[in-house]
Order: structure tokens, then sequence, then C-alpha cells
């Protein structure tokens, strides 16, 4: 039986036409460098997105990529360190930069947005609620 975020990834996959962005999606090891590099376990959702559909652009959504090219603009330690420089909690992990403000991870695994002037009240409750309503159905 699949779960919910099997379901938004399948969704994605279909909605976007599988169109994908010239990056190449992580493996296991990849991630879990990254996860001993910038200090966050991440949770098994996640990690799932990222391998799976972590590299499709629809809409004006893209998430930050794991990738050995840390010069790329879209790359998870970048953005987590620009992030950080305008104040971001240290432990919020950033996913998804949008126009300076940032779709973030935070310690109960729910999605958090936050803007450069602090805290947004927008939330959801986990990573496949947010794929569903912002990634899937804002576009």
């Amino acid at each position: 039986m699949q779960n919910k975020i099997d379901d938004v990834i399948q969704e994605l996959k279909e909605v976007s036409g599988n169109d994908r962005l010239n990056v190449e999606l992580p493996d296991d090891i990849l991630i879990s460098s990254y996860e001993t590099e910038i200090g966050f376990s991440f949770p098994e959702d996640y990690k799932k997105v990222l391998k799976e559909v972590g590299n499709i652009f629809y809409g004006t959504i893209e998430l930050a990529s794991i990738t050995n090219d840390k010069k790329d603009y879209r790359e998870l330690s970048q953005i987590l360190s620009d992030a950080r420089e305008q104040g971001l909690p240290e432990n919020w992990l950033p996913i998804c930069e949008d126009n300076g403000s940032y779709y973030c991870l935070i310690p109960s695994n729910e999605i958090r947005y936050w803007i450069t002037d602090g805290y947004s009240e927008d939330r959801w409750a986990n990573l496949a609620d947010w794929i569903k309503q912002v990634w899937i159905e804002g576009n």
C-alpha cells in the first residue's frame, strides 16, 4: 500500500509531464554526506522526494539540489548558507528558495514558510501536504 508521500510524488510526475532540470538525482551516499556536512538528519520522506523528484521543475517551484556541484545557485548548502545569513533559525532546513524567502523543514517535520523579516504563519503538516498544496495545486 502506498503512503501519502508516494501518492504526491506520482501526482507531481504526472502533472509536470516528468519535465526535469539537468541535475542528477542524489543517491543515498550523497544524501548521507550532505547530512554530515550540514549537520541535519533528513526525514525519510524528504530523502525519497530528493531521490525521485528532486530535479523536477514545475510551475515556479524547484527544490534545493543535493549535488556535487557546490557552485550551483540551487544547491542546498548554498541556499542554507544564504538563509542563515538572513537570520533563518539554526534548526530549520530550507528545502526551496522563493524570491528570497524559504520553505523549510523544521524539527517536527512540518514545513514552515520563512520570510527575511521573520516568521510567516504559513505552515503545512508534512512534506506531502506541502508538495500537494504548494507545488502541485499552487501552479
